[in-house]
């Protein structure tokens, strides 16, 4: 996979798909950690002389222009963190995009609009999607990709339009699949992995690839009161997926078959109901109340994770152990958070809400190892998978 070193940008329009795709709140961006990331692969470029053009998405506006999904907040912030004015295009690849890309000077930097508003972005037809493709890649002469988070979209962005211009991989992505390379082909045992987040059919497919390379699993978060329930245990009004309670069964039996320890919560936090000021008590994880519903791993569930997380020399993490967003259930996350920076491992935050977490929480996010930017693509690649963003940078 070729870097921007490989390349040869002094004067030229380089298109780069990044990973803007920040939350907002009243307009205001809450989390600006993905802002932040795109930002040495632009310094770089511009250093070396290139008219930089960026691009990405935010949400999911589903191909139709919405004014609460639009990046013009992303730019005003862009512009901030690189202290320099970022112009910004109101459309894509219509005339403000084409207007604002041909007044690009040397080491000067345009956003372009969310490309999800056009919807031969994330089309599955693919000669919708090539001729959006075809359209952005008009716009440049070089292509850079650098949305770690988007690479396992077949999105014109990411896959197509790589395919239409010299292309090379931004220093964001490059870190990323150095860091998942540490994870599956070259890991310093032991091998703990903690899931967490709402539910077990979203982690399937690495838990699935995971039995066969981790030392240790733990499990939390809404998912793990599936787990309880396949062990024959009261659940009450916690989340619950009934379809994979035989797939959780046949995990459990497989983790014991193959030696793969898996630890589940022995205490959670079980309120009356999904809110901060409702009533909360800490219940044996075998004894959570029928009325009542689990939104945190409780305190000895903390206590145990971190104890099996401090011999360990590798740690991945993706998905909080509660609804952390809410002051009563953040202390099983908090605990995990803690357990990875002590355990002295090699420890990876799997982006997404995990990420979020940390930040939200007040964490130094230089404790880790590595924070990354895609949980999903993050997942997809420890699945196995091939992920369309990389296969087109790769070839």
């Amino acid at each position: 996979m070729r870097t921007i070193d490989d390349l040869d940008v002094a004067g030229k329009r380089v298109l780069v798909r990044a990973d803007l795709n920040v939350p907002l709140k009243d307009g205001a961006i809450t989390d600006d950690g993905r802002i932040r990331a795109s930002v040495p692969t632009i310094e770089k470029l511009r250093a070396k002389g290139a008219k930089v053009i960026v691009s990405a998405h935010l949400g999911r506006p589903k191909g139709e222009v919405k004014p609460e999904f639009s990046l013009a907040p992303v730019a005003a912030r862009l512009g901030e963190l690189l202290g320099t004015e970022v112009a910004f295009a109101t459309d894509t690849v219509g005339d403000s995009a084409r207007a604002t890309v041909d007044g690009l000077a040397g080491g000067g930097v345009a956003l372009l609009e969310n490309l999800r508003f056009e919807a031969g972005e994330t089309s599955k037809d693919d000669a919708e999607r090539g001729a959006f493709a075809d359209e952005l890649a008009a716009l440049a002469e070089v292509y850079v990709g650098d949305g770690f988070g988007a690479v396992h979209r077949k999105h014109a962005s990411v896959y197509d339009v790589p395919q239409r211009l010299p292309h090379a991989a931004g220093g964001l992505i490059a870190t990323e699949v150095a860091v998942l390379k540490k994870l599956t082909e070259d890991v310093a045992r032991p091998y703990a992995v903690v899931l967490g987040g709402s539910k077990v059919s979203d982690k399937l497919g690495v838990i699935d690839n995971l039995l066969g390379k981790a030392d240790r699993i733990l499990i939390g978060g809404g998912m793990v009161f599936t787990f309880l329930k396949a062990q024959g245990h009261e659940v009450g009004n916690s989340l619950l997926e009934e379809d994979q309670l035989g797939t959780v069964r046949e995990y459990l039996r497989r983790a014991e078959e193959n030696g793969v320890e898996f630890v589940l919560p022995v205490d959670i936090v079980a309120a009356t109901a999904f809110a901060a000021d409702a009533d909360h008590d800490v219940v044996a994880a075998d004894a959570i109340p029928a009325d009542r519903l689990g939104l945190d791993i409780g305190p000895e569930s903390g206590k145990l994770f971190a104890s099996r997380l401090a011999g360990a020399k590798t740690v991945f993490w993706n998905g909080p152990m509660g609804v952390f967003e809410m002051e009563p259930y953040s202390h099983g996350t908090r605990a995990v958070a803690q357990g990875l920076i002590d355990s002295g491992a090699f420890t990876v935050v799997g982006g997404g809400d995990s990420a979020a977490a940390v930040r939200t929480l007040g964490f130094d996010e230089s404790a880790f190892s590595h924070i990354s930017t895609g949980g999903g693509a993050s997942l997809e690649y420890l699945e196995g998978k091939t992920l369309p963003g990389l296969q087109a940078l790769e070839d």
